[in-house]
């Protein structure tokens, strides 16, 4: 992997207006408020979902006051670029659809990939340890060595066939080639994305049947794979628009962008580093 100069350099170079920077901070403590507020008693983690959105932005929320650490990208590229401007404190997360010819350059070009969120396949699975398994062996004395790569099972809770992720029946099949098969890999939980339809359509005091679904399959596959008390899954499920709803239903980690960042560029107008004052 070619290393950036300096990413204390480039960070330099990534300024951010006041008007931003306040809208940015005062939306992020907003939802961390609300999460606890659902949950005092369970963390739940919040993943900014920075897709397409510049680097500034998240140097902003990684930067104290906020110093947030989990954002979430869907690009190979994109992110792969952010990783080598950005300080590697960052805990990046790989959320989108995940070609098996990009899993292991992601899993080998950045040190930092907290978790691939989106494996629905053996094949991807094997291709995302090999990546590890070189990063691992080139980072030896860097502090790498020992981290092995976080990885979520994509379930499709919803039935719809444009949507990524494997049947719910063959979820524990999938975890279970992944624990015992991918020693550089570690099995953090499964990951939903539900139909929207279904979350608008819920109302209070109700659960949304994919979220449902996602607990029960988690539970069936922790009974499968014997992983026994203290081997719980986590469950990552619930958006900008349901992720209140997902908290309720057990969630462990919602994904927010738009309520965060606002609304998302086109891809052909985003920029990886904005010049001047947005």
């Amino acid at each position: 992997m070619t290393e950036p100069t300096s990413h204390s350099d480039s960070t330099q170079e990534m300024p951010i207006s006041p008007t931003r920077a306040s809208h940015l901070s005062s939306n992020l403590q907003s939802i961390l408020q609300r999460l606890t507020t659902l949950s005092p008693q369970r963390p739940i983690r919040l993943v900014a979902v920075s897709k397409l959105h510049s680097a500034n932005d998240i140097l902003h929320l990684h930067s104290p006051p906020t110093s947030h650490l989990h954002f979430g990208e869907n690009y190979y590229q994109e992110l792969l670029q952010k990783s080598l401007l950005l300080p590697r404190e960052i805990r990046w997360h790989f959320i989108g659809a995940l070609q098996t010819n990009k899993c292991k350059p992601l899993a080998e070009q950045i040190p930092n990939l907290w978790c691939v969120e989106s494996v629905d396949t053996v094949k991807k699975a094997d291709a995302l340890e090999k990546g590890r398994e070189a990063l691992m062996k080139s980072e030896k004395g860097k502090g790498w060595e020992e981290v092995p790569l976080r990885v979520c099972v994509q379930v499709n809770t919803s039935g719809e066939a444009e949507k990524s992720g494997v049947e719910p029946e063959e979820a524990a099949a999938l975890c279970r080639h992944i624990s015992e098969k991918c020693p550089h890999l570690r099995l953090q939980g499964l990951m939903t994305i539900g139909a929207i339809a279904r979350s608008q359509a819920v109302k209070e005091g109700n659960e949304n049947e994919d979220f449902v679904r996602l607990r029960e399959v988690r539970d069936q596959v922790v009974r499968e794979l014997g992983l026994g008390e203290g081997g719980e899954l986590d469950l990552s499920m619930g958006m900008s628009g349901d992720w209140e709803s997902a908290v309720r239903c057990g969630s462990d980690e919602v994904r927010v962008g738009s309520t965060i960042f606002g609304e998302r560029p086109s891809r052909k107008d985003a920029k990886i580093v904005e010049e001047g004052e947005k």
